[in-house]
């Protein structure tokens, strides 16, 4: 599916990194546990959580790009390091399940 697409609909805000051009699939969670073992490479990663172990679930997962829903924001320090990494995190207003739902709507 293509990021950007989803991103226009969604009012998503690059906050570090360059948006990808495809994902391959969602996981909405916040458990970094629980996500490292459900994120595929590629995924859209949908989480409350702003703290810098998200950018390195991120990374070992290859996800496609975090979104930050509920207007969540993350340190500059947590930035640096996605950028450092190559993370794109986006920013959404949205709550997690319209974030889902949208993007849902969006690929059918």
């Amino acid at each position: 599916m293509k990021t950007h697409a989803v991103a226009e609909i969604l009012g998503l805000r690059a906050a570090a990194g360059s948006i990808p051009e495809e994902f391959t699939g969602v996981y909405a969670g916040d458990l970094l546990s629980r996500a490292m073992s459900h994120v595929t490479e590629g995924d859209l990663w949908i989480t409350i959580m702003s703290n810098v172990n998200v950018i390195a679930v991120a990374s070992l997962t290859e996800a496609a790009a975090v979104i930050l829903a509920e207007g969540v924001t993350m340190d500059p320090e947590v930035l640096a390091a996605a950028e450092a990494k190559g993370i794109c995190v986006l920013m959404c207003d949205k709550t997690v399940y319209e974030i889902c739902r949208d993007i849902a709507s969006t690929a059918s």
